[in-house]
């Protein structure tokens, strides 16, 4: 059973976001290469990335850069399609986390449906294992698609907190903070690790991260516009001090 609770959570840092004002204007600034780097100089665990089928932020020779650059572990979110998992096979990243993806959504909209697409996932999982690539899916905190990750053999499931950082009022945050506590516990039971992530900020991130099964939380959006204001290097420090505060409590 994978629970570590006095372990300290890791802060994986999606820099997708650069990339999407760099190509607002074309061009190479800013980079999300020297970002991902910064990123890693400040105390980041892990760089996040999100090659999508169009390409709209982050672009191939980002990922090779990348790939060539960090020291610290890579994660590839990606759709599971034939041509994603040919892309990386070739660049074996740390870890890759597979993703539904719809051309027309603005972000990640929802987990992926593991129980139902079963059948197509279960080849890419497995070519992507033997590349020596962790397998990641981010999935909705229901114990159906958990225990279809199980079966599938991933490393590691990715709760979707979407549902909880979009809460109305306090009372549907504390179910949606439920469901991830039981999700997160029904992961463990089932030998997966516990990542987290999508809309966590410094006002909401604390009880995710209090909780005990969960290993690493992925966050891109908020720190990278917090970054304007504050700068990246005070930006993941000061996110890192609030997850290790709750964790500690």
């Amino acid at each position: 059973m994978n629970t570590f609770p006095s372990a300290p959570v890791r802060l994986g840092v999606n820099i997708d976001h650069v990339a999407t004002v760099r190509n607002a204007r074309g061009g190479t600034h800013p980079d999300p290469v020297l970002a991902a780097l910064l990123a890693q100089e400040s105390g980041a665990d892990g760089i996040t990335a999100h090659l999508r089928e169009d390409r709209r932020h982050i672009r191939d020779a980002d990922l090779e850069r990348l790939r060539a650059a960090l020291a610290i572990p890579l994660n590839m979110e990606m759709a599971a399609t034939e041509e994603m998992t040919t892309i990386a096979t070739r660049l074996r990243p740390h870890a890759c986390c597979l993703v539904p993806e719809r051309r027309q959504e603005v972000t990640t909209e929802g987990g992926l449906d593991v129980r139902g697409q079963a059948a197509s996932l279960a080849p890419r999982i497995t070519r992507m294992r033997d590349a020596g690539i962790r397998v990641s899916l981010f999935i909705d905190p229901d114990a159906a698609q958990i225990e279809a990750a199980a079966q599938l053999g991933a490393a590691v499931v990715e709760l979707h907190t979407g549902a909880y950082a979009d809460a109305v009022d306090e009372a549907a945050r504390a179910v949606e903070l439920g469901r991830l506590a039981m999700g997160a516990e029904h992961a463990a039971r089932c030998g997966l690790e516990v990542h987290a992530g999508h809309g966590l900020s410094y006002e909401n991130v604390s009880p995710v991260a209090a909780l005990p099964q969960v290993m690493e939380l992925n966050i891109g959006h908020f720190l990278i516009g917090q970054a304007i204001f504050d700068g990246l290097p005070a930006v993941i420090r000061h996110m890192k001090a609030v997850m290790a505060a709750a964790r500690s409590a």
